[in-house]
C-alpha cells in the first residue's frame, strides 16, 4: 500500500464530526406533501435539513426511497392521509418541532384546468389539515412555506387565497404571496405561488415589486384583516427562452421510442395549417430543432399544438387536468415524434441528478405533480433562510398570535 492510501483513523472520524456539527446546526424541515422529494433536494442545496415528510401516495413514497436511500429517510416519511394525521388525538405521527414547515399541497381543485372546487375541494382542502396539525404542534415552525398553482389566486375569486392567508395570520403568522416561474431557472414555463409565513414580522417594501407580486395579488395585500407583509428580496434570474433544445436526451432515430410513420402521418394529420407553417419553416434552416407538443381538443376534434418557442410546456398529469407532453424533432425534410423520457421529466424539473423510477408512469406522476428544485433553492437561500437568521426582520416589533 502507498503511503498516499494511507489514512489515519481519526481522520474519518473527524471528517464524522463536522458532518454531524453541520447537521446540528442546519435548520430542520417537515415537507408536508413531500410527493417524491424534489422540494427537499431544493432545500438541502440551500443549507436546510428534511427531518420529517408525509405522503398518502405508496409509489411517490417509493420513488422518494429510491432516491433519498438513507435509513433516516425511510424512518421520517410518513405513508398517510394528512387527515388521519390531523385528527389523531394522540399526535403520535405529527413532526417534531422544526424550524420549517413546507407544503405543496394537492393543486387539482385549484387548477385552471381542473374543476375549480377550490380549498372545499376533495383534494385542496388537506390544506385545512395541514394547518390544523400546525395548530396543534408543541411549538409554532418560525417559519412557513406553502406551493402550489397560481390558479390558487383567483379560486371563487380570490376568496380561498384570502382564506388561506386569514388561517395562517390566525395562528400567529404574517405572511407574504409571491409568484414564481421556473423559467427562470429551467426551460420550462412552471409559474407557480408561493405563500411565505413568519411569526416576526418582515421589513416592508416601500413599494410593490409587481414582478414577484403581480397586481392580482393586489386583493390580498389590500385586506385590512389580514397579517400580510412585503419582504424585501432580489428578483429572481430573468426567464429563459431557450434551452430546451440542449436539454434533450439524445436517442437514435432508430430507436423504436420514436413513433412508426402511421402514427406520425396521424400527428401531422392533426397539425392546424398554422402549426404547418411553423414546422415547415423550422425544418428550412437545415438545422435540428426540438419542440415540445401538446394534444388537446379544438372545436370537438383532437389536435396537436407544438409550441413556438425552445421551452417545454409545463409539466403536468393526466390527474391535474393534462396530457403528457410529446417531443418532436424537425431537421429538413424530416420531422418525428416520441413521448418525453423520464430522464427529460427529471431536467425539466431541476433534478438531473434524480434516481429516475423505470417505469414512465410513475415518473410522470411523480415529477408532473412536484416542485421544481432550482426555484426552491432560490427561494430557501434568498428569502426563508434570511427570515430565520433575522437578517429580514424589523427590531422590536412585537408579533403577538391574532387571537
Amino acid at each position: 500500500m502507498t503511503q498516499a492510501a494511507v489514512q489515519h483513523p481519526s481522520a474519518s472520524t473527524t471528517s464524522e464530526q463536522a458532518k454531524a456539527g453541520e447537521e446540528a446546526t442546519s435548520p430542520t424541515v417537515a415537507e408536508f406533501f413531500a410527493g417524491i422529494g424534489l422540494a427537499r433536494m431544493g432545500l438541502e442545496r440551500a443549507g436546510f435539513r428534511v427531518v420529517w415528510a408525509n405522503d398518502i401516495e405508496e409509489t411517490k413514497r417509493e420513488t422518494y426511497l429510491g432516491h433519498f436511500k438513507d435509513s433516516h429517510s425511510k424512518e421520517h416519511y410518513k405513508l398517510a392521509d394528512i387527515a388521519d394525521i390531523a385528527q389523531d388525538p394522540s399526535g403520535e405521527n405529527f413532526p417534531p418541532v422544526v424550524s420549517l414547515a413546507w407544503a405543496s399541497f394537492p393543486c387539482t381543485d385549484l387548477s385552471l384546468a381542473g374543476d375549480r372546487r377550490g380549498l372545499a375541494g376533495k383534494h385542496s382542502r388537506t390544506f385545512w389539515h395541514f394547518t390544523d396539525i400546525l395548530e396543534r404542534s408543541e411549538d409554532l415552525p418560525p417559519v412557513v412555506a406553502i406551493e402550489n398553482v397560481n390558479g390558487f389566486a383567483t379560486s371563487h375569486r380570490g376568496a380561498d387565497l384570502r382564506a388561506a392567508v386569514k388561517r395562517l395570520g390566525d395562528l400567529g403568522y404574517w405572511v407574504d404571496v409571491l409568484t414564481l416561474d421556473a423559467r427562470s431557472w429551467v426551460p420550462q414555463s412552471r409559474p407557480r405561488l408561493f405563500l411565505v409565513a413568519s411569526l416576526k414580522k418582515a421589513i416592508q417594501e416601500v413599494e410593490r415589486d409587481y414582478t414577484l407580486r403581480p397586481h392580482w395579488l393586489d386583493h390580498v395585500f389590500d385586506d385590512s384583516n389580514l397579517r400580510t407583509q412585503r419582504a424585501f428580496i432580489p428578483s429572481p434570474p430573468l426567464h429563459k427562452t431557450t434551452g430546451w433544445t440542449e436539454l434533450v436526451e439524445e436517442i437514435p432515430i432508430e430507436n423504436k421510442i420514436w413513433w412508426n410513420e402511421e402514427r406520425t402521418a396521424k400527428f401531422i394529420e392533426q397539425l392546424s395549417e398554422i402549426q404547418l407553417k411553423r414546422v415547415s419553416s423550422l425544418q428550412e434552416t437545415g438545422l435540428i430543432h426540438y419542440r415540445t407538443a401538446y394534444r388537446r381538443t379544438r372545436d370537438g376534434k383532437p389536435a396537436w399544438e407544438i409550441r413556438a418557442d425552445d421551452i417545454a410546456g409545463c409539466l403536468r398529469t393526466a390527474r391535474g387536468g393534462s396530457s403528457k407532453q410529446a417531443v418532436v424533432r424537425m431537421e429538413r425534410g424530416t420531422l418525428h415524434v416520441r413521448w418525453m423520457t423520464r430522464l427529460e421529466y427529471a431536467r425539466l424539473m431541476g433534478a438531473g441528478e434524480y434516481t429516475v423510477p423505470e417505469r414512465d408512469s410513475q415518473a410522470v406522476m411523480g415529477f408532473g405533480d412536484a416542485v421544481c428544485v432550482d426555484a426552491v433553492e432560490w427561494l430557501a437561500k434568498n428569502y426563508l433562510e434570511p427570515l430565520l437568521k433575522g437578517d429580514l426582520l424589523i427590531e422590536g416589533v412585537e408579533t403577538t398570535p391574532a387571537l
